[in-house]
């Protein structure tokens, strides 16, 4: 019977690459057709009595063959080179990853390994953490337009502002242009101290934070009164044509679909557009509708736009933020089935 014992530098390097989680070596049995066997620092890859085909999601035939054990090494091949290039191997990353070499796309999942996604600023080199992180920031470089929809804490608006930032550096574009709508505000933005930009400022200060991390102050302050980089509420961009930008709209779930169709149409020549929000966390008054939760049902089909969904696998704040956003979904979802979708009454 085909085998392979794989060795890695210590117990805790070989744990990393799954996650920790015994389940997820389960997982791998169940999908690729073989039987895994861990001690300390190495892994033994056996092909399984049980047949892999069983299993409608994977794609190897003949799991005594050494295919099934050669695509399990495969595997942990690129589970370990992701690792090396500074990614977190989280269980909804392993099932996914898993799952894709079942489907005999490890080529297409090693082409994110062989050609590293990396963003240079002035301040910091910026590295996706995740797989979903990857593959948001590789659907960035391709597509004109793409929406980047997610939780608090998953990187959504910090990549896109990194990619802003860099495509500026490179000369890609001549200017970057990062807004949000200050719905928060409503009614009582009058009410508040200090002249117009004043106002205003408390609700685009998420984008100076972030943009403090990838340029020095002086840089950003030079810019800035240049009109090079410019930050500015939503209700600014009406009626401009914004051309060789990147423009990144902030915050999109609190748009409505006017805004959203404004905001969209401000697109010129040689520019990029990046919006991004969370969908659990809009302001809008009951009465109105998120112009994010529309889009998507209108643009989905058009060539040149992209909807990358993150989830609280890519979140990479600290830890217990992951737990407290599964917790708040399983408190909204609470006849949610084993495998995540909702059970029908």
């Amino acid at each position: 019977m085909p085998s392979k014992t794989l060795h890695f530098p210590s117990p805790r390097h070989l744990h990393s690459l799954y996650g920790g989680q015994e389940e997820n070596l389960l997982h791998v049995e169940r999908m690729l057709g073989v039987k895994l066997v861990t001690r300390e620092d190495w892994l033994k890859i056996e092909a399984a009595d049980s047949p892999a085909s069983d299993n409608p999601k994977s794609r190897i035939e003949n799991p005594k063959s050494p295919a099934a054990v050669a695509v399990t090494e495969a595997l942990f091949a690129f589970l370990n080179d992701a690792r090396a290039q500074g990614m977190t191997i989280r269980t909804p990353d392993f099932h996914r990853i898993t799952d894709g070499f079942a489907r005999g796309e490890g080529e297409q999942m090693r082409a994110l390994i062989d050609e590293p996604l990396v963003i240079a600023t002035n301040r910091k080199t910026i590295v996706p953490k995740t797989l979903g992180q990857k593959l948001y920031l590789q659907s960035m470089l391709a597509h004109p337009v793409v929406f980047g929809i997610g939780p608090a804490g998953t990187g959504k608006t910090y990549l896109a502002m990194a990619a802003a930032v860099s495509a500026l550096l490179k000369n890609e574009v001549e200017r970057v242009i990062l807004t949000r709508p200050a719905v928060e505000a409503g009614e009582t933005l009058g009410f508040l101290p200090g002249d117009l930009r004043e106002k205003i400022l408390p609700y685009l200060r998420p984008l100076y934070d972030a943009l403090h991390d990838m340029l020095d102050a002086e840089d950003i302050t030079r810019l800035t009164e240049k009109g090079v980089i410019e930050i500015a509420p939503l209700a600014y961009m009406r009626g401009r044509t914004l051309t060789k930008a990147f423009i990144v709209l902030d915050e999109a779930q609190n748009t409505t679909p006017e805004q959203m169709m404004m905001f969209l149409t401000r697109l010129g020549e040689e520019s990029r557009m990046m919006v991004t929000g969370d969908i659990t966390q809009i302001d809008l008054p009951r009465s109105k509708s998120s112009g994010l939760l529309e889009v998507r049902h209108i643009l989905a089909d058009i060539p040149g736009i992209d909807f990358h969904t993150l989830s609280g696998a890519d979140v990479v704040r600290h830890p217990l933020v992951a737990q407290i956003i599964e917790a708040y979904d399983r408190y909204r979802n609470p006849i949610a089935g084993e495998n995540g979708a909702e059970e029908k009454p």
